[in-house]
């Protein structure tokens, strides 16, 4: 199931310019420019509100979006730039390039972990750690995916999982070339301070043998 894609609303700017993109921000919106593809660049005007608020949820400039502007197609884009005032740090200006469905970009993809109930080591009371609850991944924009799966089934505790354990979408690969670590199952914190204390124990017995 391809993940959905978060939409993005916006105004065509009328006239360009410094003046035009002082009377944008006067008026509570951000001035903006969508360009790239086979389409002219066009002027935009973003509600304020609204992209402050995707900023602050973060992840903004790696979220693919479908833009909606009132008398046109959606097309879907990217950020590429935003623009900030060096005293305030508020945006002043964002650009987007748009993307064709073929097109490759970098996301990042949340990680769903499945069949805990069918993990030895979780039943033993081990401890799950999600290392990586998202994982950057080069995709094609037209087939995103919702999200990878970590499988626990048969898992043990000290077993790890790395990104080759996981099955990535076709035509994807993560951006970071290293097998990394997304999870593990660790022991309890109990089992663990009793394995230091046999590790005490037996340390002193040979000591007293010695």
């Amino acid at each position: 199931m391809a993940k959905e894609i978060p939409n993005l609303t916006a105004t065509v700017r009328a006239g360009t310019g410094k003046g035009a993109a002082r009377q944008a921000r006067r008026d509570g919106q951000v001035p903006g420019i969508v360009f790239g593809g086979e389409t002219d660049p066009q002027p935009i005007n973003v509600p304020f509100n609204v992209l402050l608020k995707h900023l602050k949820a973060g992840r903004f400039k790696s979220t693919l979006w479908n833009l909606q502007v009132e008398g046109q197609e959606d097309v879907r884009v990217i950020c590429r730039d935003v623009q900030r005032d060096v005293v305030k740090d508020l945006p002043t200006h964002v650009d987007f390039m748009r993307l064709r469905r073929t097109s490759k970009v970098a996301l990042f993809i949340p990680v769903e972990v499945i069949n805990e109930e069918d993990a030895p080591g979780i039943k033993k009371g081990g401890v799950l750690t999600l290392v990586r609850p998202e994982v950057e991944l080069v995709v094609t924009a037209g087939d995103i995916p919702e999200k990878l799966v970590v499988d626990l089934a048969g898992r043990d505790i000290g077993d790890v999982i790395h990104i080759s354990d996981v099955s990535l979408p076709e035509g994807s690969k993560a951006t970071i070339d290293r097998d990394f670590v997304i999870a593990n199952v660790s022991a309890p914190s109990g089992l663990k301070s009793s394995d230091n204390e046999d590790s005490g124990d037996e340390a002193e017995a040979e000591a007293a043998e010695e």
